[in-house]
């Protein structure tokens, strides 16, 4: 369950940046000063479009590397009826994604504008409808929650914090009854720092925990771990307090190019990534999500957590070759 939005990719340069405030390496939700911003993107820049939005993106990474059956993944977010609704639509069915939106008129479908430099990119993400998404009024009905109950592992990124709080407590307090795998990504610093009150009152039912190396460091600072170190945060992040306790809380943190960090409830373990000549790198957005879709392919399958993050890391590798988050016809995992 997150945030769909249409992704509009473009290679900009630093004056494009500094106009509109942004930092190279971030995402941040759209203000008023942004309302320009879309529309220069599309009328200055070579643009792409892309189905995107955080864990949109992860589930159609984790269908990829799963193949068969089509349809393993369920996806609930909120469009707006519009042509950009259209396009997300069609592209989750050719992604073989289960997707039941919830489509209101009031706003129109969101949209992200990814701003590529380098290897750096900045995103502003413009919610619109995606922010619309109305518990009662599609998780709760009975043909929506049964698929629900249906999943056995539930994944929802941190940015959906900022939209239905209490969607995502009714998903994770199921799946930790039920003894399923509750996962859930810090997805961003802002979350962290603004949306720290509903983050903490999830965090009890998140069985696996995951989040890039500056979105640790900003939660680190806001729970007052003093610590800045990866490792010691990782270790202090997996033994917070948990309901569930038949799982172990599990927390994975990417750093880039730099090893992966994975603490469990007896150790923290360091997996290097799978080194890819940097000049192959296109474009590195979607590598986070691409990562965590792998990670979860594998983890449906039960398969051990180190096979989930070798997975996790050949995803990556193949979506940091691209541009945009997508992918050739077939996975080459084995």
């Amino acid at each position: 369950m997150g945030n769909p939005l249409l992704d509009i990719c473009a290679v900009v340069d630093k004056d494009f940046l500094d106009k509109y405030g942004l930092k190279p390496n971030d995402q941040i939700l759209a203000e008023e000063k942004h309302k320009e911003l879309f529309e220069e993107l599309v009328k200055k820049f070579k643009v792409e479009y892309h189905a995107g939005g955080s864990t949109q993106n992860s589930v159609k990474v984790a269908q990829w590397m799963i193949q068969s059956p089509y349809k393993a993944a369920t996806f609930f977010g909120c469009i707006g009826k519009d042509k950009f609704g259209e396009i997300l639509k069609k592209k989750a069915e050719e992604a073989h994604v289960d997707a039941h939106y919830y489509e209101q008129s009031e706003e129109p479908t969101g949209t992200c504008a990814a701003c590529i430099t380098s290897d750096n990119r900045s995103l502003v993400a413009n919610l619109a409808a995606a922010n619309c998404y109305k518990k009662e009024k599609h998780l709760d009905l009975e043909k929506n929650w049964k698929l629900v109950e249906k999943a056995k592992v539930y994944y929802i990124a941190g940015f959906f914090l900022t939209v239905s709080p209490e969607a995502i407590l009714k998903v994770a307090t199921q799946a930790s009854a039920n003894n399923k795998i509750f996962s859930l990504n810090l997805s961003a610093p802002f979350i962290s720092q603004f949306y720290k009150e509903p983050m903490m009152k999830v965090m009890p039912y998140v069985d696996v925990l995951f989040g890039n190396e500056t979105e640790a460091a900003t939660f680190a600072r806001e729970q007052g771990f003093e610590t800045e170190d990866i490792k010691e945060i990782a270790k202090k992040t997996q033994a917070l307090p948990k309901v569930n306790t038949k799982r172990q809380r599990i927390v994975v943190f990417t750093q880039g190019k730099d090893d992966t960090v994975m603490a469990t409830a007896n150790e923290v373990t360091t997996f290097p990534v799978l080194v890819s000549d940097q000049s192959e790198i296109v474009d590195t957005n979607g590598a986070g999500d691409a990562f965590v879709g792998g990670f979860l392919s594998q983890l449906v399958y039960d398969r051990p957590v180190t096979e989930c993050i070798r997975a996790g890391h050949y995803a990556a590798s193949v979506i940091i070759k691209r541009s945009g988050c997508t992918f050739p016809e077939k996975p080459d995992f084995h």
